[in-house]
């Protein structure tokens, strides 16, 4: 790009800028929250109470509608669901819209993408799951989501499945990692079901529970790279497996028959277990809230302890009463006052962010992004796989979300921090900005190309509009909210300054929007 056509953008971007923050109409928040309206918020709010904290404001409608499409679906609301959701008088439109997105087919592939990078679904080199098991593994997650299978039901199939690889997803579980022996498994079941690192475990406390998979067999068939999982109770050899040990320190004899993955799923699904409902409702509660109220969400120890002791409890709780319905567990959170508070803090205080006194600001994630920016432009995306295998011809309007596999990839995501899925730890996926992605996001011919083709642009120059009106339909396809007076007024000053024409200065207009810290963040 010319260096003058970016300085005349660069220009665009500060006068939006400035009328945004100095702009008497504030688009961001909407009133205090003065009374909780349920447990979660007495909860909360008396713990800032105790630390002297205000909690922010009720975000405003249009915060909200962007934000539940994003943590819900990840998908980014078109600029006419944003328009209706503002424009609806309905109190209980909120409560409506979460139940809507729970519904959704993109709920599924967004919560399956985000399953998929803690279960390592990658068909390649470190884990090497090959592209038919990684299909499998990734039909069974998407579908167990979509169903809004019990979870204790979820987590008992990946612990005790057995049979191929390529026909039972969830005896990947068992291949999609780097280390297969007792101990590594049991590090895994770990960190994936209790949220704890077991390589910093005492060494006796991490043989006791490798026990229970020591008699893990794997065996080849005639078709190439399946794989048969199975309970092969020959590996019990001098006595390994006959005494296990629990995290908890409890021992068990174990019968010469009796597979030991079903013992231990028994013990980690009691209702009385002090590890399996808090790692979930901590991950999902993290998921949707920026940070774990043990944060991080897979680093549980007891010199690790949580914000709220009262609110994890009571959201353990709650899992365990609704029988492990994770749908359940997302209303409660985000029909929650917690949730639906602005991302613009009444208090500096670092405690604030720690205890939830506002929503936290978090760049999108690359998948989310990618898709976000096809969305607005109606352009596609080129995703391949270095392997030369089925499955590796994705067509192009395939949503970066929906991948099942994290070998299938492409440069954008890559850039942006798409993790690799080595490891199953949360930190694998890197949202933080750098140099390349936002001159990327300026001055690349891939960004460029998609703005100058872009369908809403087209749609919004195409029909004798006028420049205010061009201007609140970008604004609504882009950022999800009408443009405030002041930044009306900057965009028809722009259009009529008589140094770009119409369809130019509206792509001018989208490339600000993009480029703005608005989009590239939930708030």
């Amino acid at each position: 790009m010319r260096a003058s056509k970016l300085l005349v953008r660069w220009l665009l971007v500060a006068w939006l800028g400035a009328t945004a923050s100095n702009s008497s109409s504030n688009p961001f928040e909407g009133p205090a929250v003065t009374t909780p309206a349920s447990r979660i918020e007495e909860l909360v709010f008396h713990r800032l109470k105790r630390l002297n904290l205000e909690p922010a404001n009720r975000c405003s409608d249009a915060v909200f509608v962007r934000r539940a499409y994003l943590d819900i679906i990840g998908t980014l609301p078109t600029g006419h669901e944003a328009r209706e959701f503002i424009l609806d008088s309905h109190p209980d439109k909120r409560a409506a819209l979460i139940d809507r997105l729970l519904a959704r087919d993109e709920f599924a592939d967004y919560w399956a993408m985000k399953w998929s990078d803690l279960l390592r679904v990658k068909a390649e080199f470190p884990i090497n799951l090959w592209p038919n098991a990684a299909q499998a593994y990734h039909r069974w997650i998407r579908a167990s989501v979509r169903e809004n299978k019990p979870y204790d039901q979820f987590a008992r199939e990946l612990l005790t499945s057995s049979g191929s690889n390529f026909r039972v997803g969830p005896v990947n579980f068992y291949r999609a990692m780097q280390n297969r022996e007792p101990e590594g498994i049991a590090q895994t079941v770990a960190l994936t079901l209790m949220g704890e690192r077991a390589e910093k475990w005492p060494p006796e406390k991490l043989e006791g529970m490798a026990a229970f998979f020591s008699q893990i067999g794997y065996k080849s068939t005639s078709e190439w790279k399946e794989e048969i999982v199975f309970f092969d109770p020959n590996l019990a050899t001098n006595g390994l497996a006959k005494a296990a040990a629990f995290p908890d320190g409890r021992t068990v004899m174990l019968a010469a028959n009796q597979d030991p993955r079903e013992v231990f799923a028994d013990w980690l699904m009691d209702g009385k277990n002090p590890w399996f409902a808090r790692n979930i409702v901590n991950r999902v509660w993290s998921w949707l809230l920026g940070r774990g109220i043990i944060h991080e969400p897979d680093d549980i120890r007891p010199d690790n302890p949580p914000s709220n002791p009262e609110l994890l409890a009571y959201l353990e709780k709650e899992l365990i009463a609704s029988k492990y319905d994770l749908q359940q567990l997302y209303r409660l959170i985000l029909n929650s006052q917690t949730y639906q508070l602005s991302s613009i803090p009444r208090s500096d205080k670092p405690e604030a962010e720690a205890n939830f006194a506002h929503y936290p600001l978090r760049r999108l994630e690359a998948e989310v992004l990618i898709d976000a920016i096809n969305q607005i432009t109606g352009t596609t995306e080129k995703y391949t796989s270095a392997i030369p295998e089925p499955f590796t011809f994705i067509p192009e309007d395939h949503r970066a979300i929906a991948l099942p596999d994290g070998s299938i990839s492409s440069p954008f995501l890559e850039m942006f921090g798409r993790p690799p899925r080595d490891t199953g730890l949360e930190s694998e996926r890197n949202n933080r900005p750098t140099a390349a992605q936002r001159l990327h996001l300026l001055n690349s011919s891939h960004i460029q190309r998609k703005l100058e083709q872009s369908r809403m642009i087209q749609y919004q120059t195409g029909s004798k509009k006028t420049p205010r009106e061009i201007a609140v339909g970008i604004y609504l396809g882009v950022l999800s909210r009408f443009p405030t007076e002041a930044e009306l007024k900057t965009v028809e000053a722009y259009f009529k300054s008589g140094k770009v024409r119409e369809r130019e200065a509206a792509v001018d207009l989208a490339w600000a929007l993009v480029n703005s810290p608005e989009f590239l963040y939930r708030h």
